[in-house]
């Protein structure tokens, strides 16, 4: 929006949990842009997510650093073409920790997935827990483009308690602590809502995690 009667403020929306909105200014949202468009193309580029029961997820998916599948990570995209996985850079990974440490004043973690999920009018992503890196470092998630509804849940059930959230182009949302295992979604996008400047039909969410693992 252009002009709003009361300025956006960030947000603490459980312990742990805080939302700061326009954190990424227009350059650095079409920078972004650019990089993501380059990572979702093959080999090992953006693909639909086929869940166990045979299903597929609406909104469409580019890993780095290491390729997730449900339910577990790999170096090979396994459940598409095969090729390993594109590498995380670091100055994605310095972002993390930037976005971490304006958010929660915690050390920086050393962040080393992404997980980039592409969104048109109709997707959605169903209540979820982040639950198969085997670190529990804060979450990080970046928004370009369309708006979206962001429902924060709790940590016991996909039900309610949850928060819904706006989340708009360039906005940032940190997850750890006590909310680190949360359930959290997306029940709605309000296609046609992204900066035109930017240039991008639908959003993108761009998740930075740490994942833990050793030889990596």
């Amino acid at each position: 929006m252009d002009a709003e009667l009361f300025r956006r403020s960030r947000t603490e929306i459980a312990p742990g949990a805080v939302h700061v909105p326009d954190w990424l200014d227009a350059d650095q949202q079409r920078r972004l842009l650019e990089a993501c468009r380059d990572w979702a193309r093959p080999p090992a580029g953006l693909r639909t997510v086929r869940t166990p029961g045979g299903g597929t997820m609406t909104s469409r998916q580019v890993c780095l650093g290491w390729h997730w599948y449900p339910y577990g990570y790999a170096h090979t995209v396994v459940d598409g073409d095969g090729a390993p996985v594109k590498p995380f850079p670091e100055w994605l990974g310095e972002l993390g920790g930037r976005a971490v440490r304006d958010t929660l004043g915690e050390p920086e973690a050393v962040y080393d997935i992404a997980l980039i999920n592409f969104y048109d009018a109709d997707a959605r992503m169903g209540m979820h827990r982040d639950s198969d890196e085997k670190s529990d470092a804060p979450v990080v998630s970046l928004s370009l483009g369309d708006t979206c509804v962001f429902r924060f849940g709790n940590t016991e059930s996909r039900t309610r308690p949850y928060t819904d959230v706006e989340l708009r182009s360039g906005d940032l949302f940190v997850f750890g602590g006590a909310s680190r295992p949360a359930y959290h979604g997306v029940p709605r996008v309000h296609a046609g809502t992204a900066p035109s400047a930017l240039g991008l039909t639908g959003r993108l969410n761009i998740t930075l995690r740490v994942s833990g693992f050793e030889g990596g």
